[in-house]
């Protein structure tokens, strides 16, 4: 491909394709225009070259879409490193907590990044690392390594800092139509008469329709102190 020419008639080199660059532009193009947009063709005209430049560093999309977690989870471990570790057991369970909503803000300026975390067929060496961290702090904190393994089962994706959602957000629409819930009533009065009382249309949702913020904290924190309570002495 053919140097850029500045104004002054004088050859401009361009930045040379690296894989570290290949992955941030498709972090930004999923930014910008979601999943769909993370495309060979979509990231490389984005970055001004021809789609087949990106086979060089990237094998294939589901390549390009491991990288992308990568970049997160990089991302999410600069966010956290300067958080003091604790200073005494007690402290495990704010520092766990810190960490994670840490990370947890890192994935609201990449709401994509959740879909692409649970559709991966194999642990990023760097999620590997994230959660040898989150046992580490509840071996601190005085949990049994028993004890810590149902830990990492009850936090599951709250530990990256999202919510497996039991309902989409394209729900939302559905449960607020009023005439579908008075269908619905006989068959799951509790199911509407939960709907009616706290669905709305919430400007602020994060990571999902339910999934606020308010909502992951609670759900964390109920958590955090259950654990907290089964390694604590009587």
């Amino acid at each position: 491909m053919a140097a850029q020419v500045g104004t002054d008639a004088e050859p401009v080199a361009r930045t040379p394709l690296s894989r570290d660059r290949v992955l941030r532009t498709a972090v930004a193009v999923a930014d910008e225009g979601g999943l769909d947009a993370v495309t060979m063709r979509g990231v490389a005209e984005a970055l001004g070259v021809e789609a087949m430049s990106l086979y060089h560093h990237v094998a294939n999309k589901e390549a390009m879409l491991d990288g992308t977690v990568d970049v997160v989870l990089t991302e999410i471990m600069a966010v956290v490193a300067p958080l003091e570790p604790p200073d005494r057991p007690a402290a495990w369970k704010d520092t766990m907590r810190s960490r994670i909503l840490a990370a947890r803000e890192v994935l609201l300026r990449h709401p994509w990044a959740p879909t692409v975390i649970e559709s991966r067929t194999s642990i990023s060496p760097l999620v590997a690392v994230w959660m040898d961290g989150i046992l580490g702090l509840f071996r601190v904190g005085g949990l049994s390594w028993d004890l810590s393994h149902h830990a990492m089962h009850a936090l599951g994706s709250r530990a990256l800092g999202f919510n497996q959602e039991l309902f989409q957000p394209d729900d939302a629409a559905d449960a607020a139509d009023v005439d579908l819930l008075d269908e619905m009533a006989e068959h799951l009065p509790n199911i509407v008469g939960m709907l009616q009382e706290v669905v709305h249309d919430d400007p602020d949702s994060t990571l999902g329709w339910c999934d606020d913020q308010a909502e992951f904290e609670f759900g964390l924190d109920l958590l955090l102190d259950g654990l907290d309570r089964l390694c604590s002495p009587d």
